[in-house]
This record gives C-alpha cells, structure tokens and sequence, in this order.
C-alpha cells in the first residue's frame, strides 16, 4: 500500500499526514469541506475564535454521521423485513 505525506490546512494551522494514496483526495476534500464550514459559521454565527467555528464544525459533522448511521440501520432494517416476507412467499409458493 502506497503511502503520502500529505498537508492539510485547517484554521490556520498546518497538519502534517502520512495517509494510503486512496485516501488523500477524501482527506484534502473533507479538509476543504471543514475550512468551508468554518467560513461559513464565522460569518453568519457569532463566533468568537476559530476554537468555537471547529466546535461547531464538530457538532455539526457529528450529527451529520449519526443521521446517516440512523438512516443506515433504517434502511437495513427494512431490507431485512422485505427479505424475510420474499423468502415467506417464495416458501408458500413450494408448499
């Protein structure tokens, strides 16, 4: 597995990474992605440093993942229950 040392900016400080090769576009991305939001809450939010725009990047990214993850059980789950009322139907039809 091919490995790059990688920058990343980040509120104004520089964060060097060692990352596999298939990961650093979604690094450099999500590093875009989080200096966008930070933009964005300085501007439209009273935010105070760029401690409080990262918290805030924080809460948001994390609710953002656990919607998903909830959305992903969801989706499983109903998967699962279509899947069991095929098998039912496919195991009458051979009685």
């Amino acid at each position: 597995m091919e490995v790059r040392r990688i920058t990343i900016n980040i509120a104004g400080r520089v964060y060097p990474l060692n990352v596999p090769a298939a990961e650093e576009e979604t690094l450099r991305k999500v590093g875009k992605q989080i200096e966008n939001m930070i933009k964005d809450f300085e501007q439209n939010f009273d935010v105070r440093d760029k401690q409080d725009a990262l918290a805030m990047c924080a809460l948001k990214l994390g609710t953002n993942a656990e919607v998903v993850s909830l959305n992903h059980e969801k989706n499983i789950k109903s998967a699962t229950e279509r899947l069991v009322k095929i098998n039912q139907t496919l195991n009458d039809m051979e009685k």
